[in-house]
């Protein structure tokens, strides 16, 4: 039986006719039906959800973190069910789907454990001038923050903005894509039975782009947007008319470097996985390799032998699903069009069935070719040749985004140094997409990939805002910020200030 938003959910309305239609990418097979929420019932959502906010702040710390917690130990006992939904509507294997939700409850565990050191109230030195003065620092909630959520990972990709929002103190609006509106439901339903004590904390808005944007308008305290460049532009101008403050996490073309004492097998193993899981739906994916001269015959073949084993589909052998969106493989398509036509080499896949997409290898592609300078979200792999890992580094560092990328090498200190200079938010060695798990990482690029922070302290700290306070302990025998001030006291400030900050040079 499809799901149905309108059964389970007090955030539904029945004053707009329009309908969502939610789809298997396999089967086409209907996984639920939901409203298209206007802009009026997207206003009615974040008003209840500001009472809500709150009701939820007043709790404090402690009393936030046992709710937390609740909705955590939920989530995980139906762990198999939300599994099987992410494997329903956005299409990847139910195993993967485990590993999606397994890791986003380990991210709301981590947030609700770190938020009262993160936030809460402490002194900070006041300085000479302020000698006589207590300060203090404490970071409040926002109130309200809207969450947009992307399909390719529609578990693990919004919870690391819904659950630093909560553990922050703020409530939360969801609007899911509306390819996987099924999964932002039950995540909103499953909050409900944990949390029945402040059931509109998280509430879901379904939809298409114009909700989206009706989110955008409706008083937010935050937009946590996760989506293309082109659309995080489209938000961000929608949010410059209330100066609604954003977070984009965009898309990537991210990189690894294979360099000439690498264990080319590893790193083989691990650029398969970065670009073809998910089906290449994952934008911190490994999309381009550049491999040393050294290694780069014996990478290549690696690489091939393993995509050989590799078999998209929908049955329980399928290395990795459909593309979730029925036009991706149109991206690929013209992708590897390009490639070719610009005097790339294709040695594996290049064919489109449907929503299935072989595993593709391309080997000298062009820099300046659509498959290297644009996103590609499909499971498709350059593969190029480098003198050595500077010349790596140099045209991994040639992208518009910087979201994540990777270093294989076997020295420690290279691969340290290379990845603190690739341009980009975050950066595995001899492994990928690792800091993604890591829940006291911040994630979050430069560039067209995004600004803004989701996941540890800085997460915490991008859904809230510091709080200053001074308290005054007692008088200065002399008042600097008074109409009073004696003529002779700024001269004595300069002298002092002289002797103590002048000398350095």
């Amino acid at each position: 039986m499809p799901l149905s938003e309108e059964s389970d959910s007090p955030s539904a309305t029945v004053h707009t006719p329009a309908r969502l239609e939610s789809t298997d990418p396999a089967t086409g097979d209907v996984v639920g039906v939901f409203p298209v929420h206007d802009a009026d019932a997207v206003r009615a959502t974040v008003e209840r959800a500001r009472a809500a906010a709150e009701r939820w702040a007043a709790l404090g710390y402690a009393e936030r973190r046992l709710r937390l917690a609740a909705y955590r130990g939920h989530l995980a006992r139906r762990l198999p069910e939300l599994a099987d939904l992410v494997h329903r509507e956005n299409g990847k294997p139910h195993d993967d789907a485990v590993l999606e939700v397994t890791l986003a409850v380990d991210h709301l565990a981590w947030a609700a454990g770190h938020a009262a050191r993160t936030l809460g109230p402490r002194r900070v030195r006041p300085g000479l001038l302020a000698a006589n003065q207590a300060a203090y620092l404490e970071y409040r909630p926002l109130g309200v923050v809207g969450v947009i959520g992307p399909w390719n990972y529609p578990v693990f990709t919004p919870m690391g903005s819904i659950a630093y929002a909560l553990a922050a103190g703020n409530a939360v609006v969801f609007k899911p894509s509306e390819h996987t509106p099924a999964v932002g439901a039950w995540l909103a339903a499953a909050w409900r039975a944990a949390v029945p004590d402040v059931p509109d904390a998280v509430q879901v808005v379904t939809g298409y782009g114009e909700t989206g944007a009706a989110l955008c308008r409706a008083g937010v305290g935050k937009i946590a947007f996760t989506g293309s460049a082109p659309t995080g532009r489209r938000v961000m101008a929608t949010c410059a008319e209330t100066l609604t403050p954003v977070l984009m996490e965009l898309g990537g073309k991210d990189a690894m470097i294979v360099d000439d004492d690498a264990d080319v097998a590893a790193a083989a193993d691990a650029a398969v996985w970065g670009a073809m899981s998910n089906a290449g739906q994952t934008c911190i994916g490994i999309e381009r390799v550049y491999a040393t001269s050294a290694v780069y015959d014996r990478f290549v073949g690696e690489v091939t032998r393993r995509v050989a084993d590799l078999e998209p589909g929908s049955h329980d052998r399928a290395a990795y699903g459909p593309m979730t969106m029925a036009g991706q493989g149109d991206v690929v398509r013209r992708h590897v069009a390009d490639a070719l036509a610009a005097g790339g080499r294709l040695v594996a896949g290049g064919t489109v069935d449907g929503r299935f997409v072989a595993p593709t290898v391309l080997l000298d592609v062009p820099e300046t070719s659509a498959a290297v300078r644009e996103e590609t979200f499909g499971p498709t792999l350059t593969i190029t040749r480098v003198a050595d890992a500077e010349e790596g580094l140099t045209r991994a560092n040639a992208s518009s985004m910087g979201l994540g990328g990777s270093v294989f090498s076997g020295s420690a200190a290279r691969a340290m140094d290379l990845a603190r200079r690739m341009r980009s938010g975050m950066t595995s060695i001899n492994s990928v997409l690792t800091f993604a798990s890591v829940p006291a990482l911040p994630f979050g690029g430069v560039g067209d990939s995004g600004f803004g922070r989701i996941h540890g302290e800085d997460g915490l700290r991008e859904f809230s805002r510091a709080k200053a306070i001074t308290r005054q302990r007692f008088a200065l025998p002399v008042p600097l910020m008074s109409f009073a001030r004696p003529a002779p006291a700024a001269r004595t400030l300069a002298r002092v200030t002289g002797l103590l900050h002048g000398r350095h040079r």
